[in-house]
Parts: C-alpha cells; structure tokens; sequence
C-alpha cells in the first residue's frame, strides 16, 4: 500500500494526483506509443485505475489515443503547461533545487555551468545559514576536469587512461592528489553519480558533486556542495552526495526529457514500477 504521507514533515498527498503523475511521467519518457496494461504493468498501477486515468487525460487533452493499435501517447495538450517555461533561463530554472539543498543541508551549493572551452563557470550559489562556511562569488572559473565537479565530467568523457592523464597534468591544485587516486576516483564517480574533493582543490574545503547531463549524456551544469573541511562528517558529506545525485537526475529527466534509467545503469535507479508513482527518488 501507498504511503500518502510525508514522514518527515506529516503533511499528506492525494493519491490520484500521484497516480497520474505516473503516468503522464511514463508515457514522457516511453521510447513508443503504450497499452493500458503494459501501463499499467510498468507504474504497478491496478489496470481500471490506469484505463480512467488514461480516458480523464484523454478528456483533457493531455494524453492520445491511437484507436487503431488502442495505445496510449503524450498530447499537444501538455504544452498549455510547458509553453510558459519555454526560454526561461535554465539557471533560474535550477535555483529552486539549488537553494532547497542548501537550506536541507546547511552548506553552501554551487550551480556550475560547463562552459565548450573545457572550464567551468560558477553561475549561482545558495549559502547556508547558522554555520560558519567558505564562499565563492559568481562568475569563479575553473577547469574542467577539476575537483569534485571535475572528476564527474570526467567520468562523462569515457577517456582512455592516456588521454585522461595527459590532461590531469594540466591541472593545478593546492595539495594535488596522485593520478592513480585521481583515475579511481573518476571511476567511482562514473558508477555512483557523484564524486568527493577533501582538501585538494583548495586546502581545508571538502567538495561533493554531481552532474546535470544532457539527452546525448553530455554534462551540461555542475552542483556541488561546498563546506569547511572536518565541519561535516563524511557520513553526512555523502547523504549530501547522494541528495545532489538525485537531484541532478532529476533536473535531467525534466530539463532535458532524458529518462533516469537511461542517466543511469537500471539497477542504480528506480523503475516506474518501482517508484510506484512517487516523485523521483534515488
């Protein structure tokens, strides 16, 4: 059975609504036109509560029925919803998720934005409140393949061991680190969504972050979490990870219509089914 509640906060959530959701969200993300039993079969919905939510959103306008193959796909009805999002600036865009992990987390989060000429931009920043904390103004620029960004752009690149030496040569940090820990670091990031900087980048800041990435895969914005080195457990410098990975995903799945299985290997990730009609979850 469905949990409608939020634990955390007590407050409750209509189950219909979410049922739909799930739909709308699979069909967004279908590789082809869908049956109400494959459907229902992949969001683990009963199949009469997928068939009347599927003919309500046929009614709206927001979902198509083909009559001919009796399949389900996503209507132009959608973009009496999107149109208004389309040309806002993808920064502003970002700044709500940006700012709700600093005041989840109480640390600094910075957006960083990959620029073509391999560095990267910082392009919005959400400080935390209540603790003493390091800053950096807008408009930083670092290269690429630095810090705890860095390495999860790296991972991205798929380089050969060659080619991703020759440009960790390129790089300067405070207290570099061995390219050995630098190449399994990179490779750690590749498999969990997200990457650590304890001290490297710049002494006494530790760093995780994660990538926002395109439908091509290519990593577009950087988040990372930024505080004073030994002021956040590394248990809670992780938990702060992970939240970054999910929400990285997420912006991913929505900004750039990219399904989180194919972000991520499958067993990493939630199924429809699995998420069950809940938000995106890690």
């Amino acid at each position: 059975m469905r949990n409608n509640a939020d634990q955390a906060t007590g407050a409750k959530f209509v189950g219909a609504v979410e049922n739909a959701v799930t739909v709308l969200r699979y069909l967004a993300h279908a590789a082809a036109p869908a049956g109400v039993a494959s459907i229902a079969r992949e969001t683990s919905l009963n199949v009469s509560t997928t068939f009347n939510i599927l003919r309500t959103l046929a009614k709206e306008g927001l979902v198509a029925f083909e009559t001919t193959s009796k399949t389900y796909s996503i209507a132009l009805g959608m973009l009496e919803f999107s149109a208004p999002l389309l040309g806002t600036n993808q920064v502003n865009l970002i700044h709500p998720e940006v700012e709700r992990l600093s005041t989840e987390h109480n640390s600094l989060i910075g957006l960083w934005k990959i620029a073509p000429n391999d560095r990267i931009v910082l392009v919005d920043r959400v400080a935390g409140i209540n603790v003493i904390r390091v800053d950096m103004p807008i408009g930083t620029r670092l290269p690429a393949f630095i810090g705890a960004v860095g390495r999860c752009i790296a991972a991205t690149r798929k380089l050969s061991a060659k080619d991703l030496e020759t440009r960790f040569r390129r790089l300067r940090w405070q207290a570099p680190p061995r390219f050995e820990d630098y190449a399994a670091d990179v490779a750690a990031a590749e498999k969990r969504g997200y990457a650590f900087d304890y001290g490297q980048l710049f002494k006494g800041v530790d760093t995780v972050a994660a990538v926002i990435r395109d439908h091509a895969g290519e990593a577009r914005f950087g988040i990372s979490g930024i505080v004073i080195a030994g002021q956040v457990p590394r248990a809670a410098l992780a938990a702060l990870g992970r939240d970054i990975r999910k929400t990285a995903d997420h912006i991913a799945a929505n900004l750039y219509g990219r399904a989180l299985e194919n972000i991520r290997q499958k067993e990493t990730r939630p199924t429809a089914r699995q998420a069950k009609g809940c938000a995106i979850k890690a």
